[in-house]
C-alpha cells in the first residue's frame, strides 16, 4: 500500500546524557506522522544494532543495509549542543525508493549526515515535498566533531520542494544564505527553540510564537515541528495555522523523553485550540 507520508533519512542511535536511544529526524518525523493518523513509510539505512521495534507498529521500513548504524553523541552546552558523529550508515540513493512510494502525497527529506541523495527532490510524482536540511549542513571534523558547512546542493533541491525547515543551530554563520533559500520555496521556517520560529510565506517573514512547555528533552523537537508543518500545511492549506500546529506539536514533544509525548490528532487539536485562545484567535 502506498504510504501517505514518506520520511527519507537515517534512523540513528543517539548517545545522550540519559543513555542511548533511537533517534534521527526520520524517526521523529515518522512517529509524528503515525500519531497524526497517516500511513507511514521510512526509507533509511542502519546496521544490525538498530531495532525497528522502536517505531510504532504499522510503520513500513525499507532499509539500505549497512555495516553500521549512524551513531551521534549529543552533549548539551550552555547554548545549544555539541554533536559528534561516531558511525554512519550507507548513502540513500533515489533509485532505492520503492516504485509504489513514488505516489505518496507527502514526503519529508530529512538527512542527518549527508546521506540523502538530492535527486529525491524530484523522485516523487506528485508529492508535497518538505526538506529538513540539517544533515546537508553538517561536516564531520576531527574525532567526528560536527560543524556547519555550506549547502552545496541547495540549487538542486529547492526549486522542487514546497517546504524548507532549518534551525538557528543548523545555519549558524550562514544566515545570509538561509535568507536566500527562504525566497526560493513557498513556505519556510527558521526555528529558534524556546523563542519560537520565523515563518516565510512566499518570502514574506512572519513571527510564530512558541507554545509554553515544561521542557524535559528537546532532542527531536525541530523534527516534530518540520513533520507537523508539512502535514498540516497540506491538510489546512493555511501556512499560519500549520505553523501554530507545528509549534504546539514541538512543545508537546519536549515534555517527555524521546518520542513519548508526541501528540496524536486529538491531543494536538486540543493544544492548538488553547494556543489560539491565548493569542485571541
Amino acid at each position: 500500500m502506498t504510504p501517505d507520508f514518506v520520511a527519507v533519512g537515517h534512523l540513528t542511535l543517539d548517545r545522550t546524557p540519559g543513555g542511548v536511544r533511537p533517534g534521527g529526524a526520520a524517526f521523529y518525523a515518522a512517529v509524528t506522522a503515525h500519531r497524526l493518523g497517516l500511513r507511514v513509510g521510512v526509507l533509511t539505512s542502519f546496521g544490525s544494532d538498530f531495532s525497528t521495534g522502536a517505531l510504532p507498529a504499522g510503520v513500513e521500513v525499507v532499509n539500505v543495509s549497512a555495516d553500521h548504524t549512524t551513531i551521534y553523541e549529543l552533549k548539551p552546552l550552555s547554548a545549544g549542543r555539541q554533536l559528534t558523529l561516531h558511525a554512519r550508515g550507507a548513502d540513500i540513493e533515489a533509485s532505492r525508493l520503492p516504485e509504489e512510494w513514488r505516489e505518496a502525497p507527502l514526503a519529508l527529506l530529512c538527512p542527518v549526515a549527508n546521506e540523502v541523495d538530492p535527486a529525491f527532490a524530484t523522485a516523487f510524482r506528485d508529492a508535497s515535498v518538505g526538506v529538513s536540511a540539517q544533515g546537508w549542513l553538517r561536516q564531520r571534523g576531527s574525532g567526528g566533531l560536527i560543524s556547519v558547512q555550506e549547502w552545496e546542493d541547495a540549487g538542486l533541491v529547492l526549486p522542487h520542494v514546497r517546504l524548507l525547515v532549518v534551525s538557528d543551530e543548523d545555519v549558524a554563520g550562514l544566515e545570509k544564505s538561509a535568507l536566500e533559500w527562504f525566497q526560493q520555496v513557498p513556505l519556510a521556517a527558521f526555528t529558534e527553540g524556546r523563542r519560537g520560529a520565523q515563518l516565510f510565506v512566499n518570502g514574506e517573514r512572519y513571527r510564530v510564537e512558541a507554545e509554553p512547555a515544561r521542557e524535559v528533552d528537546a532532542i527531536g523537537a525541530g523534527d516534530v515541528f518540520a513533520a507537523t508543518l508539512l502535514i498540516e500545511y497540506d491538510r489546512r492549506n493555511d501556512p499560519w495555522e500549520a505553523a501554530a500546529a507545528a509549534a504546539c506539536a514541538a512543545a508537546a514533544k519536549v515534555e517527555a523523553v524521546g518520542a513519548a509525548a508526541i501528540p496524536d490528532r486529538d491531543a494536538l487539536e486540543a493544544r492548538l485550540a488553547a494556543y489560539r485562545r491565548r493569542r485571541g484567535g
